[in-house]
């Protein structure tokens, strides 16, 4: 075999240089590299392109194709004309939507003097966002043909989101997926869903730590601030207090790792030494949404006399008239939670309950048969079957000794001489005690949801 090695290779005359006879096979070795700089003509499959990815803008504007090439269009900043080459049969070009933007600003394509554009002699516009359209130059008669054409779209991305972290479960129907946070954790968002699926939106419901109880006839604890919002996507029964508008409704994500942070419950209070109320829960909080601890319950005696305020406020203590805690402190919208109620003194001197999602803590009066009651939580089917959270626990009292109920959604009961815990991952308020010290707020729970079908 014989070898030919040279730099150029020119015709003897003329301008055509032709390489071997009919029928010959001429082999590019692997690794070889065919550099056009000038026009392809008939090599190859006719109407195909090469396609330039030096991404064109609104200041290229004007530009003139080159036949064989293809093009990526951005048209974000404004509109772009492209004049297209002098038509020859077999000649090519391409264009394709680079930002999803030719709705909104529009590409022209040019004639080329009496080049007809699909048999017109009109200039042509491409304006369906997303697309991408091949020309083949035919004939004077037709001119540019359109060849091919497409959408992004006929390559859909993910259509729901992926996440991970937490315990997951399906809700009913299989159509949403739940992630909850019984503690520290990260919601991991990977992808996110198209306009025509599950979007960037999530559901959520964020409890923060109850409040412990109080000691000696005294106030149950606050429930853990509760805060909720059902994504406009998604149809679950929602609590009384889910967030329908504002910035915390329809909550969006992006594709980034989410620290979540569930309160703990907060301790029960002592009488001397260091006599002290309840001590508050623990925040919790999901991306923007924080939920505030419960305020503990008062412990009779201690000053100031009240209930600490929080998301739902610890009820006031017994023997000094102890004030209800103020709720929804700090304030958001819907509220997160309620007012403990007011302590009683005389003769039969009791404390009152603690504040709930829903409801406030009952107030303590004199009746001996007063049960001073934590307030009612909120009752949400976000994980597919209805659950109550965030109840205020009950208060306690002494002559006769008496208790008060928790309320629905975790609230320790009020005892003799010892409340009951709020119950865990409730953010329910714990107990007020009448002898022993005060029992502690149950801790909080984070849960995400979103459309997965």
């Amino acid at each position: 075999m014989s070898e030919v090695k040279v730099n150029k290779i020119s015709p003897r005359s003329g301008t055509t240089v032709t390489l071997g006879d009919s029928g010959d096979t001429f082999t590019i070795p692997s690794g070889a590299t065919i550099n056009n700089q000038g026009t392809a003509t008939n090599f190859g499959a006719t109407g195909s392109a090469s396609w330039v990815t030096t991404v064109k803008t609104n200041s290229d504007s004007g530009f003139t194709a080159t036949a064989g090439e293809g093009y990526f269009l951005n048209t974000t900043a404004g509109t772009i004309s492209v004049n297209l080459p002098a038509g020859s049969a077999g000649a090519v070009v391409a264009f394709k939507d680079y930002a999803g933007t030719w709705d909104n600003n529009n590409v022209t394509l040019v004639q080329n003097g009496s080049d007809k554009i699909g048999g017109s002699t009109v200039n042509a516009t491409l304006s369906t966002e997303g697309s991408a359209v091949t020309l083949v130059f035919v004939d004077s008669t037709q001119g540019w043909l359109v060849t091919d054409d497409g959408l992004q779209t006929s390559v859909p991305t993910a259509q729901y989101i992926s996440a991970t972290g937490g315990t997951t479960s399906t809700a009913p129907c299989g159509n949403f997926k739940v992630h909850t946070f019984t503690g520290p954790g990260t919601f991991c968002v990977a992808s996110l869903g198209n306009c025509a699926g599950g979007s960037d939106k999530v559901s959520y419901m964020v409890v923060a730590g109850g409040g412990g109880g109080g000691k000696d006839r005294a106030g149950g604890g606050g429930a853990g601030g509760f805060r909720e919002s059902r994504a406009a996507n998604d149809s679950y029964t929602a609590s009384p207090i889910n967030a329908t508008s504002g910035p915390t409704y329809n909550l969006s994500v992006t594709v980034q790792g989410y620290p979540i942070v569930v309160g703990g419950g907060g301790p029960g209070g002592n009488t001397p030494p260091g006599a002290s109320n309840g001590t508050n829960g623990s925040n919790s909080q999901f991306s923007t949404i924080e939920s505030a601890g419960g305020g503990g319950g008062h412990t009779s005696n201690v000053t100031p006399y009240a209930g600490n305020a929080g998301g739902s406020g610890g009820g006031g203590g017994g023997s000094v008239s102890g004030a209800a805690g103020a709720g929804n402190t700090p304030p958001v919208s819907p509220p997160q939670g309620q007012a403990g109620g007011d302590g009683q003194d005389g003769g039969n001197s009791r404390g009152a309950g603690g504040g709930g999602a829903t409801a406030a803590g009952v107030d303590a009066s004199t009746t001996p048969s007063n049960a001073p009651g934590g307030g009612a939580g909120a009752t949400t089917h976000i994980s597919g079957t209805p659950t109550a959270y965030a109840g205020g626990g009950g208060g306690t009292g002494t002559s006769p000794p008496t208790t008060g109920s928790g309320g629905s959604g975790g609230g320790g009961a009020g005892g003799d001489p010892t409340g009951t815990a709020g119950t865990v991952n409730t953010g329910g308020g714990g107990g007020g005690s009448a002898g022993a010290n005060g029992a502690n707020g149950g801790s909080g729970v984070v849960i995400i949801r979103y459309k997965i079908a």
